[in-house]
């Protein structure tokens, strides 16, 4: 927790001057009790109105003085608690930025989101309460204790028993609560994430006629977070009646106690009457106390899962001295690569790939589900590192470029589709932010989005929600397309992006390609053979490896797994 304190730093103004209100608050506060005692003993007891009109008014200054002073610790521990929450947001948002696909896989989306959320407001939640309730309770329970002291010392030994018995109870409430609010969390995490899911996913559930199954999954998860949090919550709920119980025989005590040394003419009434407040004033700041640590118990499971994201040795290393000169050529090189996903796995998923695409050349890739076609292609904008070998770009390790320059020169279309909230000509632009209406029309008529981006009302201003929500699968992967061109890569990566676009149009794309992709190396991924039949060179990957490699032509000859594919899906039609 206390690694997050330097969060704080920019806004230690607004820590340092909450507390101060605070202080004035808790002084004027301890000079109440003592000006009532003073109105019974000396105003009450002798029939001086006067006095008791003049101490009356001022128990109401001083009320007022108390109010201003919390007034401004509130203010002041709101704006230091937002700002830290901001602060602590950023910097998670960019450690995630720099992580690696690795990285996210290990932690989960779901899970990122609460921790950027949830997490982060409890920590929020921690600095607000702890300015204020954390400053509060010790000032206003030593304070008291003095004062209490000060009034009548024999007195004091009640409390002495008292605050014992209270402190031991506040060292169960975080004993018990820190790990069942950890665990809540975690909760959290498996609600948010079947929601996330669901949300995600919720054309197929429809389709399906899944909602049922959907609705039970969720809540499953939204009873078991229920219940870990209705058992943390037992724990606080069993202690503070206790806390009341002895607060009660405290106050039990003194009258009885004080009662007894009234009679003995040892102790006026008015005193006892302030000790009475006093010893309130002690108890009600211990038991802001005990509510404090159960708001550090939560935060300090919130903390743990902060710092997880934060001090997280990231799979991915930048170089010492990074290349930044522009990748010119496009030549790309596997020498000995083998990848694991995880480190523990004793299989690879990619085994000794030795492989060479020349600048221009245009590889299709081939192969069954699982083979490793997605994981090959991802190694070279360094989305994944491989595990043995290198991979190379214009003679260069992609582990030694600037990744910002390695990526600008790669266009890539992932196999799951994903445009943003905004407008189509916004989301093309993210190849280039600062590109031309031209250019844009340009790369879109490449991609062959411009045939359905002319008849929409809007054309390229048509909003599109997340995800492409209103754009077909295939329209939303001509404009992924579009958006790729729009960089003007040395090296163009499709994996698998025309399966929604009929055959037809694909074949369109393929020969904007070749007529204005010229220098281009372009690498695709297909599950269609159609997509990879003018390629240079095809390859085909099982368990791995590459099982075989040449020209259409080379590899029917060959009579292995490649003319098996083309049978499956073309018939003996051309052969």
């Amino acid at each position: 927790m206390v690694k997050l304190f330097r969060y704080l730093k920019p806004y230690i103004k607004y820590a340092v001057a909450a507390p101060l209100c605070m202080f004035l608050e808790v002084l004027l506060e301890l000079q109440q009790p003592r000006l009532m005692g003073n109105i019974v003993d000396i105003g009450i007891a002798t029939g001086d109105m006067r006095y008791v009109a003049v101490t009356g008014a001022k128990m109401i200054a001083v009320a007022l003085f108390m109010s201003a002073g919390g007034l401004g610790c509130v203010y002041f521990s709101a704006k230091a608690a937002q700002g830290v929450g901001t602060e602590l947001r950023n910097v998670l948002f960019e450690k995630v930025q720099a992580f690696s696909f690795a990285d996210v896989d290990r932690f989960q989306p779901a899970s990122l989101i609460t921790r950027l959320t949830n997490d982060v407001t409890q920590v929020q939640q921690l600095v607000i309460m702890g300015l204020r309730m954390m400053s509060r309770a010790p000032m206003l329970s030593i304070g008291g204790i003095i004062m209490a002291a000060r009034l009548n010392l024999r007195m004091s030994v009640i409390l002495a028993a008292a605050i014992p018995t209270l402190m031991a109870l506040m060292y169960l409430i975080l004993r018990k609560s820190f790990p069942l609010f950890k665990t809540v969390q975690e909760k959290l995490d498996r609600v948010n994430a079947v929601m996330r899911e669901n949300l995600s996913g919720v054309r197929v559930v429809k389709a399906f006629v899944r909602s049922d199954y959907e609705k039970q999954r969720f809540e499953t998860e939204n009873e078991a977070y229920a219940a870990t949090g209705i058992k943390a919550g037992r724990v606080i709920a069993a202690v503070m009646p206790v806390m009341v119980i002895v607060m009660n025989l405290t106050i039990v005590g003194i009258l009885w106690y004080g009662g007894f040394l009234a009679d003995a003419g040892d102790l006026e009434v008015g005193k006892i009457i302030a000790f009475i407040n006093y010893a309130a004033q002690i108890l009600f700041a211990f038991m802001m106390l005990a509510f404090m640590f159960v708001f550090i118990s939560r935060a300090q499971a919130s903390t743990v899962r902060i710092n997880e994201v934060l001090d997280s040795e990231s799979d991915f290393k930048l170089p010492a001295a990074p290349v930044t000169v522009p990748v010119q050529t496009g030549l790309i090189e596997f020498r000995d690569v083998s990848f694991r996903y995880n480190v523990a796995e004793k299989e690879p998923e990619l085994k000794n790939i030795n492989l060479t695409i020349q600048p221009g050349e245009t590889v299709a890739i081939l192969g069954e589900t699982g083979s490793g076609k997605t994981t090959l292609v991802s190694l070279i904008p360094r989305l994944y590192d491989v595990s043995e070998g290198q991979v190379l770009v214009d003679g260069v390790d992609v582990r030694d470029y600037d990744v910002d320059t390695l990526r600008a020169a790669v266009g890539v279309v992932l196999q799951d589709t994903v445009l943003f909230r905004g407008t189509v000509e916004e989301n093309i632009k993210w190849g280039k932010p600062d590109a031309e209406e031209q250019e844009v029309c340009a790369a879109a008529g490449i991609a062959r989005a411009d045939e359905f981006l002319n008849t929409l009302p809007d054309g390229y201003g048509t909003v599109v929600g997340q995800r492409g929500v209103g754009l077909s699968g295939g329209q939303r992967q001509r404009v992924a397309i579009a958006r790729a061109i729009l960089k003007k890569p040395r090296i163009l990566i499709l994996d698998d992006s025309t399966s929604a676009v009929d055959v037809m149009t694909e074949a369109e794309i393929q020969r904007e390609f070749r007529e204005k992709l010229t220098g281009c190396t372009c690498v695709i991924i297909a599950q269609r053979i159609s997509a990879a039949l003018d390629a240079d060179r095809i390859l085909v990957l099982k368990d791995g490896r590459i099982a075989e490699q040449g020209t259409h032509s080379e590899l029917i000859a060959r009579n292995g797994i490649y003319l098996d594919i083309y049978k499956s899906q073309l018939g003996t039609e051309g052969l």
